[in-house]
């Protein structure tokens, strides 16, 4: 008789594991750990068992993985990978795959949310009502708020998260242009928008920024105080993406010099934010008056619905059945997509 393989979610993210074993069928096991902070806090018995790893939360760095001597797979439940060691995975023969295909409605309704949000004036209301004294009632005069048809908004990677931000953009009649080199030629003819040839063409151009790029080697630090000073005058920077993406410190600087309008963060470059947290944060937290109507900061939560949840749960024991089990290529992570 064939030895069951044994898939490990470590966090023991569910109450039960009845979805995991009907998605996966009778030869897996599923096995729960409960690890808080680190996988490296499984004990070795457990993790020695693990043909397959299943990880929200959990960075999965190297010295964790030295505790998986049968690691065959490994499932970041999410669209992120970053955290994954994908360099000694490599070395090990593991298979590392993401979910790529849950949130994307969410993380986009968000992103589109949050460049509304300023670009309509609600956030700069909402201050100005709650303050001390209230504003006066009535316009305030402000150059964050623009007619959305006379602006160009620009999106950094047009992958599925950044389509589905494009055919929103585009709906609510802003011009919307993108970059991302991977795409093969006629992507943005097939949804009616433009594409640029180069980053500084589309900083140059966006009214609005949409950031919607993977965190790599390549993509770290990639928005930074130059490219912000391509953007256009009083321009809106959103990201939903990661944070080390865009460098905070120099979003701090082009707000606080006035070239920037506004920005929108759902995540930033280290989470949850540790002391000393970046000046903008502070800045942010302590309201100080020069920033009133132009920044929302989300504590990384722009994936966040009843059914993404839902979806992240299936989809990633579809991947791992998938992949472990029938030997697919279902969602693996290239290990030259840096």
């Amino acid at each position: 008789m064939q030895e069951k393989l044994t898939v490990l979610e470590p966090e023991s993210l569910y109450p039960d594991t009845l979805l995991e074993q009907r998605v996966m069928g009778d030869t897996v096991r599923i096995l729960q750990g409960n690890a808080k902070k680190a996988l490296i806090e499984l004990p070795d018995e457990l993790c020695a068992q693990a043909d397959g790893l299943m990880t929200l939360r959990l960075a999965v760095p190297k010295e964790a993985l030295a505790k998986f001597p049968k690691l065959k797979v490994v499932i970041r439940m999410g669209v992120g990978y970053d955290r994954v060691d994908r360099a000694y995975c490599a070395e090990r023969g593991i298979i590392v795959c993401n979910v790529p295909d849950y949130g994307t409605q969410e993380v986009a309704d968000t992103a589109i949310a949050l460049a509304v949000s300023l670009r309509r004036g609600l956030v700069l209301h909402h201050d100005a009502q709650r303050g001390t004294p209230p504003a006066p009632w009535g316009v305030l005069p402000n150059r964050i708020v623009r007619r959305f048809e006379v602006q160009r908004f620009g999106i950094l990677g047009l992958g599925r998260i950044g389509t589905a931000v494009a055919l929103r953009a585009k709906a609510l009649g802003f011009k919307v242009l993108f970059f991302d080199p991977a795409l093969p030629n006629g992507a943005d003819r097939a949804i009616g928008v433009e594409r640029v040839e180069s980053l500084d063409a589309l900083m140059a151009q966006s009214d609005v920024l949409s950031i919607h790029c993977p965190l790599t080697r390549n993509t770290r630090g990639l928005v930074g105080a130059r490219e912000l000073a391509l953007l256009p005058q009083d321009a809106v920077v959103v990201n939903t993406a990661r944070g080390p993406i865009l460098d905070m410190d120099a979003l701090e600087g082009a707000l606080r010099s006035g070239h920037l309008a506004g920005a929108g963060l759902d995540v930033i470059p280290v989470e949850p934010p540790v002391e000393p947290i970046p000046a903008l944060l502070a800045a942010y937290r302590a309201r100080e008056p020069w920033l009133m109507g132009r920044l929302v900061i989300m504590p990384h939560v722009a994936f966040h619905s009843p059914e993404a949840w839902d979806d992240i749960r299936l989809k990633s024991a579809e991947t791992m059945r998938d992949v472990l089990v029938r030997g697919l290529r279902t969602n693996v992570i290239p290990p030259e997509s840096d």
